[in-house]
């Protein structure tokens, strides 16, 4: 079938998209919670006559198999949302109070939802698989590991993903070579000294005063031990300790997170907080622990792979491309899935300059996307996947 006769079927999904998006709108789950989701998208997925399989609790994929076997494409579309009460009124606003699709999920989950069905009505046309990854967990990068721990990647050629974006207008597709996000990991550093009375503090161990130092001592680990071209975040969001104004703590707690862009700069500066935090409160008479929680790594889209998606954008009516999007050090585990396979993460404006809630910030209470550009993620999951099992990419 014509690349033309594709996007037909393509742009025929655009009432299913937008209904599935608000349907998954109304209806948001947390992280690890997205139970009447992933029953959904197994009914959808079993009305088009696609095998599915759970993955945890929550996670599901879909397989559609060509006419034998070839090479692999996995499409990966992630489902949570976050703890945010929805303030921005619409007929599709959450009914699930303090829960809100703030960042697009609800919109990535409908998107492959409508390409699973153009793709599975095409199975008969290419060899190889297609295998369809609906991720829980996010928001709080957990979810890529759940599909990692039980092998996803086997065999699988190409790895492809998306996101819609307040910061690109409708029609805009952000497709960046190389470093996009930033790794997402968190910290806690507990200082443990001793109490005393405030005005003999030669006698206790003061935790606030440690901890006050370490904090400070990260700071130059971006101004003065990293490249002021490199872009890199050490921030310390939380500080907690003691127990009354007199008395020096016996405890006290510092937690934070680094966003780096390279995997390097990311594992020096998890070993130089270590060394800060334990060296600092050695001088002190303290001790230190520091626990760390992985959450996402950097996010490396693979060169050619963007020049391949580039090619094919030039197909695909209305649609601007901008390779120059600027590196965010916000974080994404879809980076989970490109350390081991090549692939791309691409962004599809959503923005309409006459909607303000569609220009909101991701994670905010009055988010809202362009529903007229969702269809674009549908052409691109469709027509990349086909035009890869084609043998037209590499």
């Amino acid at each position: 079938m014509s690349q033309e006769n594709i996007l037909r079927e393509v742009y025929a999904q655009n009432d299913y998209v937008i209904e599935t998006r608000r349907l998954f709108h109304r209806h948001p789950e947390l992280p690890f919670r997205e139970y009447e989701t992933a029953n959904h998208i197994e009914k959808e997925l079993d009305a088009i006559g696609i095998p599915h399989y759970r993955v945890g609790e929550t996670g599901v994929v879909g397989t559609i198999d060509g006419r034998k076997e070839g090479k692999t494409i996995l499409l990966r579309a992630d489902i949570d949302a976050l703890p945010i009460q929805e303030e921005h009124e619409t007929p599709y606003k959450s009914e699930n109070a303090g829960v809100m699709h703030a960042c697009g999920h609800d919109a990535h989950g409908a998107i492959l939802l409508a390409a699973a069905r153009v793709l599975a009505a095409h199975r008969d046309s290419f060899d190889g698989r297609i295998i369809l990854v609906f991720q829980p967990a996010e928001e709080i990068g957990q979810g890529a590991k759940t599909f990692l721990a039980v092998d996803i990647l086997k065999g699988v050629d190409r790895v492809f993903g998306l996101h819609v974006s307040s910061g690109l207008p409708t029609g805009t597709i952000g497709i960046r070579k190389g470093q996009n996000l930033a790794s997402v990991d968190w910290f806690r550093i507990r200082v443990n000294g001793r109490s005393a009375h405030i005005s003999v503090p030669q006698e206790g161990i003061d935790s606030v005063y440690i901890i006050s130092q370490i904090v400070l001592a990260l700071q130059p680990l971006v101004s003065r031990l990293t490249s002021p071209l490199e872009p890199l975040v050490v921030g310390v969001g939380k500080v907690t300790a003691g127990t009354a104004y007199n008395v020096t703590a016996a405890t006290a707690e510092a937690e934070g997170t680094i966003r780096a862009v390279t995997h390097e700069t990311r594992a020096r500066v998890k070993a130089q907080i270590d060394r800060i935090a334990k060296e600092t409160a050695s001088f002190y008479g303290a001790t230190v622990d520091v626990e760390w929680k992985d959450f996402a790594s950097p996010l490396i889209n693979t060169d050619f792979v963007c020049d391949e998606l580039i090619e094919l954008s030039k197909d695909i009516p209305n649609v601007r491309v901008k390779t120059d999007r600027e590196i965010s050090l916000g974080g994404d585990d879809f980076g989970e899935f490109l350390l081991t396979v090549p692939g791309a993460y691409i962004y599809i404006g959503t923005a309409n300059e006459n909607v303000k809630e569609t220009q909101s910030p991701h994670h905010t209470c009055l988010f809202d996307i362009d529903e007229s550009a969702l269809v674009n993620g549908v052409a691109y999951h469709v027509l990349y996947s086909l035009s890869f099992l084609a043998g037209e990419q590499r």
